[in-house]
């Protein structure tokens, strides 16, 4: 069987490869079969922590949350807060309230005693 001079189709593959690793270290970097392992593992990382990055905000707005609430005296508990916001209808998210709890102390105590009430 004759030889197979693969040319630069396979000098591109392997160089689109490299190229998504090139904040590799090591042998990482400079070897095709461990850039494309690697590769493979730090998108199942992207993957994994994306989801994990929404579960540490979502921690982060509740504590600010319940820190303004009980410092203030607006409501027992963040748990109370957030049951009188569902019962009044209120359209504030986590987001929004831990913003309001931090920069605008005033505005988020007059919200939650007026839903208290």
């Amino acid at each position: 069987m004759t030889r197979v001079r693969r040319g630069y189709i396979a000098r591109r593959r392997r160089k689109k490869t490299r190229s998504l690793g090139s904040t590799f270290r090591g042998a990482h970097l400079t070897l095709t079969r461990t850039t494309t392992q690697q590769k493979t593992r730090a998108l199942i990382s992207t993957h994994r922590d994306r989801g994990r990055r929404k579960r540490d905000f979502r921690r982060l707005w509740i504590t600010r949350i319940n820190a303004v609430t009980r410092e203030n005296g607006a409501s027992p508990s963040y748990r109370r807060l957030i049951h009188d916001l569902y019962k009044g209808q209120v359209l504030l998210n986590r987001k929004i309230l831990a913003q309001m709890a931090i920069s605008n102390t005033n505005s988020f105590c007059v919200i939650s005693n007026e839903i208290a009430k």
